[in-house]
């Protein structure tokens, strides 16, 4: 695994984000707070994933096979977008984790502290963030961000023909993660330059977009590689280049892992303090960081895995968390 975790980013991310935290879940309606309710000695209770659609095919590969090992523990995941996750679930007390495709924001932070809820940050995955339009769309191959920015960065493009005047004089149709997604305040942050187009189809449904893509050969759209990987029959991706200066890099796991792909990014999960001294939930993040470096999440899910470092890193905090 390469040294810069997974994008250009994260690294200076990592020096002002706490690495401390935690959700406050310690008495969720219907959770049992023992390990063994029925009194056989078979770990039992309740774990809430929420938060982001691009990490969500990890979590709920992790829950799955969790549950497999360990049957009387109920692990339920779902895709709320990391914004989302944090605002309405995970913040509140209301879930134990939450997976990002960012880091959490200082005003999530305040909004956890003011329910006793304290995060710990752990970077568990890379992704390779993946550019696509229509398999019938026969006049783009690759795209600088500047290109991206002129499409993505406001409302002032409405045409192809807008951005280059060799492309058609057609209509942009524009598909894209909700406003609640960690994957759209990536891409606003680092490929727009902090601004993102209100004109355009919204969703926490990756499948949306794939299908808006198949429908028209004038519509574009972003999301996971993960969910690129499971439909490259249905759509065509994009070649990106961060300047005109750079050679254009296709979307790859390797790509991401070395960084040499411009839209790497590191993703997370969010588990709280305050959630791991209950057992179910400890149990179920030391099983999800042991397998975090699973050639699996390339070969199933299609992420980068984490290294070993990352592995040892986000133990050595469970367990202190825990009092372990």
């Amino acid at each position: 695994m390469a040294d810069n975790q997974f994008g250009r980013d994260a690294v200076s991310r990592r020096k002002f984000i706490a690495a401390t935290g935690a959700v406050g879940a310690v008495a969720l309606a219907g959770c049992s707070e023992t390990s063994d309710e029925d009194g056989d000695g078979e770990l039992s209770g309740q774990v809430i994933v929420k938060g982001s659609s691009t990490v969500f095919p990890i979590s709920d590969e992790m829950a799955q096979r969790f549950m497999e090992e360990y049957p009387k523990v109920n692990v339920t995941t779902d895709s709320t977008g990391s914004g989302g996750g944090f605002e309405n679930h995970f913040c509140p007390g209301d879930a134990d984790i939450n997976g990002a495709s960012r880091p959490i924001k200082s005003e999530e932070e305040d909004h956890c502290a003011e329910n006793d809820v304290t995060p710990m940050e752990m970077h568990i995955a890379g992704d390779a963030l993946t550019v696509a339009v229509s398999p019938d769309n026969d006049w783009v191959d690759s795209m600088t961000f500047d290109e991206l920015a002129q499409i993505w960065g406001d409302d002032s493009a409405t045409l192809w023909s807008d951005v280059n005047s060799d492309w058609p004089d057609k209509e942009l149709e524009l598909y894209g993660p909700d406003t609640t997604s960690g994957t759209y305040d990536w891409f606003t942050e680092n490929v727009n330059g902090g601004s993102h187009r209100t004109e355009y189809e919204g969703t926490e449904d990756d499948n949306t977009i794939i299908q808006g893509l198949e429908n028209s050969p004038y519509a574009m759209g972003y999301f996971g590689y993960a969910y690129y990987s499971e439909n490259e029959d249905r759509v065509k991706a994009l070649d990106i280049a961060e300047s005109e200066s750079d050679d254009p890099a296709s979307p790859s796991l390797p790509a991401a892992k070395d960084g040499t792909y411009p839209l790497a990014r590191p993703l997370f999960v969010y588990p709280s303090e305050e959630a791991v001294q209950r057992e179910p939930v400890y149990e179920f993040m030391k099983f999800y960081l042991e397998n975090s470096n699973a050639d699996w999440i390339a070969d199933e899910v299609g992420y980068v895995p984490a290294n070993q470092d990352m592995v040892d890193e986000n133990m050595s905090a469970l367990e202190s968390a825990a009092g372990e």
